[in-house]
């Protein structure tokens, strides 16, 4: 197709030709003032002189018609596979593309909508705005949307110029019942209680065989889960009891009911760190000794510790008669905490302590039992342990792990971990840790020496540090459902000290403590995963003594399994890095140990809202004067119409066709050559001079 069209090109500024026209104006006005017969002349080669400073020309177009594009959005997020959802999407997609083709000078643009990253849901909205920005919108005849509506971004959808037109897949008659966490702790308080909020909702045409009740099961880091009936609709808070410190995790499942969409959003996990209020430490120190003030100092330090301590002043050699009861300044409440209260420490510490008839027998029975029962007891042995004065003689020694042999070694040794200790968490990786006794010590690695330990015999418990001789210096115990420590020394305050370059006491106690505390990251057998942030991707660990680990069993979400081999990084300590398939719940198995670790939300965003609505995209559809159209009625047939029409109707849709062109060839030819224009205009000046020169002759 061709166009003429007349431009200008001035050879002066528009400026200068309006003022040349305005004087133009004014000397043919005062020519015609005047009288002179030529005036009209004069004016029309003045006329002449500005047309040709304009420099007109003609301008011819060859254009061509462009196609219209329209944009076919494709959804294929999460939600789009649940029902027969993928199989609308499918087959719309093939009819669309069809009829699109058979319509003349169009193209099609088709766009694929994933999973949004991080669980950003459905981006749709981006998505359009994207693919809108990469074609020239005055091409632009539509946009035709093919999925579920959920869409998660529709802020961020543009204006269109073509009318937007949703293609809705599910059914009227879907319907769906999903778990929602209202608000949970990240932290909680070991035995005390902390609340859970969630609510229960149906969602679409919820059937009356659904009922009003659901049953909801409750499990704690994988274990057997508690059933409880529940209202549907009705905000519930419940009440939870942290028992251990560290990571909890809650699983709330609901029954699976007939007709649901998913049971994808009938799980939810929630995280909650166990931490301890504070740590009632009981320690009750002998005979004065330099390694007690560094007890109480390590101990007050930490403002999580509430600590109760007694010392024993009175030395075994003075016996002078004068009754207990006049040995103190107040009457030491010994009855109410070792036996009304005792049950309320976390851990009892006997430094240097010998039995001097100040504590009943009856009392050391009470301690035992409180540590069969799940209590901790720590004993820093000086010489008393070697002595008929020894805790070793008192009904505490069922539950003590080593008995003294009745000797002092009062020499200096470096303590060192033993091969056993190289695994054990308390002693596994103590900065500056010695090698074993027997071994070479590559790294040159020492720690300062202490100068005295008390033998000890037939350790019963687990020997993780060795001392003079090669003798146990450090021995771990079971007894019942609690813990007991036997450091047989007195000496670990010169690492406090610095002496000879000190060591890692403030650690080596601290782990000690946590040890019998039952802390889950000081477990000897342990199976836990290391989640790395903003990925599917997790590091099997698996803490054991053995000197061998099985394969770590992943259960997936959807009850597949896979096989994870470990590898020893470390002394007692094997690991398998994995990359999920997906967000979800997974439980790790080894052995008897068992692990549940939540990537991503156990319920991911896309099945939040479940059931198909048009309602996010509607102020975008409306603003577009598109339409809804369900596609289990039909797939509707596309239509042109013109711009501002009604574009959707009962089976069909419609475009807007744009009429758009390129020009492929562009002509410029001056209106006339400059000399045309300087002729004609001395021309009419001549005539003007003779009109008027034949008037003058006549006069």
């Amino acid at each position: 197709m061709t166009g003429v069209s007349l431009t200008f090109a001035p050879l002066l500024g528009w400026p200068l030709i309006v003022a040349g026209g305005a004087l133009a104006v004014v000397l043919v006005a005062l020519a015609l003032w005047r009288g002179l017969p030529g005036w009209a002349l004069r004016g029309a080669a003045l006329a002449v002189l500005l047309a040709a400073l304009s420099g007109p020309a003609l301008q011819r177009e060859q254009t061509e018609p462009l196609s219209d594009i329209v944009l076919l959005l494709d959804d294929r997020s999460a939600s789009q596979t649940l029902s027969d959802r993928a199989g609308q999407t499918d087959a719309a997609i093939a009819a669309l593309g069809r009829q699109i083709a058979a319509l003349p000078n169009t193209e099609l643009r088709r766009i694929t909508v994933p999973d949004g990253a991080d669980n950003g849901g459905t981006r749709i909205g981006a998505a359009l705005a994207e693919a809108l920005a990469a074609e020239p919108r005055a091409r632009v005849a539509g946009a035709l949307v093919v999925s579920d509506g959920q869409v998660h971004d529709a802020d961020l959808t543009p204006d269109l110029p073509a009318p937007l037109q949703l293609l809705l897949t599910g059914h009227a008659a879907d319907w769906d019942r999903r778990l929602l966490i209202e608000t949970a702790p990240a932290f909680g308080i070991i035995g005390e209680e902390t609340a859970i909020r969630l609510r229960i909702e149906d969602m679409g045409a919820v059937p009356a065989s659904a009922g009003r009740t659901a049953d909801l099961s409750i499990a704690i880091d994988g274990g057997a889960p508690r059933t409880y009936q529940v209202t549907v609709g009705k905000e519930l808070e419940l009440p939870l009891t942290l028992e251990h410190g560290g990571q909890n995790v809650v699983q709330f499942s609901l029954a699976p009911l007939t007709g649901e969409l998913t049971t994808r959003n009938n799980d939810a996990v929630v995280q909650i760190n166990g931490v301890r209020d504070r740590l009632r430490v009981l320690l009750v120190s002998g005979q004065p000794h330099a390694g007690e003030r560094t007890w109480r100092n390590l101990l007050k330090s930490d403002a999580g510790v509430d600590l109760v301590h007694f010392t024993i002043l009175r030395p075994p050699e003075k016996q002078d008669g004068t009754p207990v009861s006049e040995l103190s300044l107040i009457a030491f409440p010994t009855q109410e905490l070792f036996i009304d209260k005792i049950d309320e420490f976390d851990l009892i510490i006997f430094d240097r302590y010998g039995e001097r008839g100040i504590l009943p027998a009856s009392y050391f029975s009470n301690i035992r039992r409180y540590v069969e029962d799940g209590g901790a007891v720590l004993v820093a042995a000086g010489p008393e342990y070697a002595t008929v004065e020894s805790l070793w003689q008192t009904d505490l020694a069922p539950v003590l792990p080593a008995r003294p042999t009745g000797r002092v070694l009062s020499e200096p040794f470096v303590p060192r971990p033993t091969e056993l200790g190289l695994r054990h968490p308390v002693t596994a990786g103590l900065p500056g840790a010695p090698a074993p006794e027997g071994q070479d010590d590559a790294a040159g690695q020492h720690w300062g020496r202490w100068l005295r330990q008390i033998e000890l015999a037939n350790p019963s418990g687990e020997v993780v540090m060795n001392g003079a001789r090669g003798a146990p210096l450090l021995v771990l115990s079971r007894a019942g459902k609690g813990r007991v420590a036997l450091l047989a020394s007195d000496q670990a305050w010169l690492w406090d000290r610095g002496y000879e370059g000190g060591g890692p006491q403030l650690e080596l106690l601290r782990r000690i403590a946590h040890w019998e505390m039952k802390e889950p990251e000081l477990e000897e057998e342990a199976l836990y995963a290391e989640v790395e942030p903003g990925s599917l991707a997790l590091t099997v660990v698996r803490r054991t003594m053995a000197e061998t680990a099985a394969p770590a069993i992943v259960t997936l979400p959807d009850g597949t399994t896979a096989e994870l081999p470990l590898t020893e990084t470390a002394p007692g300590r094997f690991t398998a890095r994995w990359v999920a398939p997906e967000p979800g719940l997974y439980r790790l198995t080894e052995g008897d140990l068992e692990r549940v670790v939540a990537l991503g939300p156990a319920s991911p965003r896309e099945y939040e809202q479940t059931i198909a609505s048009a309602e996010p995209l509607a102020p975008a559809i409306a603003a577009s004067t598109g339409g809804v159209t369900r596609l289990e009625e039909g797939i509707p047939t596309i239509r042109p119409v013109r711009a501002g029409r009604p574009s959707a109707g009962r089976g069909w849709v419609g475009i807007t066709p744009r009429a758009a062109t390129a020009t492929v060839d562009l002509r410029v030819t001056p209106l006339l050559p400059a000399w045309a224009w300087a002729l004609i205009a001395a021309l009419l000046s001549v005539a003007a001079w003779m009109v008027e020169g034949r008037g003058r002759k006549t006069a």
